[in-house]
């Protein structure tokens, strides 16, 4: 059987405005590298052109090892801007407050960043709000820079909507404290905890009040309603099936969901999402292992995670579970099938260096 090609996220070229700007802080000119991979000035100019997750990790693992600094994520956040996300980040300028602007940031997410593994989240109580960005563990050298890159460009871009740095009560960081850990408590200027639950932000009542002295009501509900309008033509579906199959990435992670885990997501009985399901002529578990299938093929083939990682990512409770698995999916091991992808793309890219030279 052929997996279908999927992808594990994207997000926008406007991103990579932030990390080249933190390479020309460390004295490297980031055209080369932005060149190598794709991004020169016609792809940069595109609207809504986006980068592959993968891809933008390995950009980034590449951008550290040119420059030597394995902190580069933090310098990345430093000169995030919210015009470099597009229209949510123009919006997110215009709203009446801090507490406005990030829910705009967590609310349009999907206008300038989707990833299979979860969305980010404004989550308030009566003390604050936690703005919490999702797990991406297993966590190595291709992506701890993306979740500091995040927590420091929300803390720098909500700053530029007041026109003044702010005050966390608290950031709390899922991996291990790194080598370069003791930079975190001073860029963020608040207690950092490592090896925690989540990946997020605290800010308390008196800092999501602050306004933006530059807010314009009638701009801000036109740039709301633009947003609510690409959001909705973003997010349309057409089944539940597909409803279903975007429920299943977050749930998987680490544990089997079951129809009636899914079902409670839906707000449905468990009976009634079995039948609309055999209505669409499809059914819970025929879904699952095919999204494990498509999932399987795609972080085999975009990233350099173990098979074991991949099975946990997957729900599988052993690595051999998952191997046997992906045998009778596609007839062929999962070292089998990431050898042949590899061959493939260094077979694309060699007859491209050929083409490029005969046509030079």
């Amino acid at each position: 059987m052929k997996a279908s090609r999927v992808r594990l996220g994207d997000l926008s070229v406007g991103f990579t405005q932030a990390l080249a700007a933190a390479l020309s802080a460390h004295d490297h000119d980031p055209r080369p590298l932005l060149q190598q991979f794709g991004l020169d000035t016609t792809r940069l100019s595109e609207a809504r052109a986006r980068l592959s997750i993968p891809r933008f990790m390995r950009l980034g693992h590449s951008a550290i090892a040119l420059c030597g600094e394995p902190a580069l994520g933090l310098d990345m956040g430093r000169h995030s801007h919210p015009n470099q996300i597009g229209l949510a980040g123009v919006c997110a300028m215009q709203a009446p407050d801090l507490r406005e602007a990030a829910r705009t940031l967590t609310r349009f997410e999907p206008l300038y960043a989707a990833n299979y593994r979860g969305r980010s989240s404004f989550d308030e109580d009566p003390r604050g709000a936690w703005l919490h960005f999702y797990s991406i563990s297993p966590y190595n050298a291709y992506n701890r820079f993306v979740v500091d890159s995040v927590l420091a460009g929300w803390q720098v871009n909500l700053a530029h909507v007041v026109g003044h740095a702010i005050n966390l009560e608290r950031v709390e960081i899922e991996f291990p404290a790194p080598q370069y850990g003791e930079r975190y408590e001073s860029l963020f200027g608040c207690p950092v905890e490592f090896a925690a639950s989540a990946n997020r932000l605290r800010l308390n009542n008196e800092t999501l009040a602050l306004r933006n002295p530059h807010h314009c009501p009638g701009t801000w509900r036109h740039l709301l309603e633009l947003c609510e309008r690409e959001l909705e033509q973003l997010t349309r579906t057409r089944s539940l099936r597909e409803r279903v199959i975007q429920l299943l990435g977050p749930l998987l992670h680490g544990h089997e969901p079951d129809l009636e885990e899914v079902a409670r997501r839906l707000h449905l009985p468990s009976w009634t999402l079995r039948r609309k399901l055999a209505e669409e002529g499809t059914q819970f578990r025929t879904i699952l292992n095919d999204t494990r299938r498509d999932l399987a093929t795609a972080y085999i083939r975009d990233t350099e995670l173990a098979f074991g990682e991949i099975a946990y990512l997957l729900g599988f409770a052993s690595a051999e579970a998952f191997q046997r698995a992906f045998k009778r999916w596609l007839g062929q091991t999962p070292g089998d099938y990431r050898r042949a992808q590899r061959r493939a793309t260094g077979d694309a890219q060699s007859s491209v260096a050929s083409s490029d030279s005969v046509t030079s």
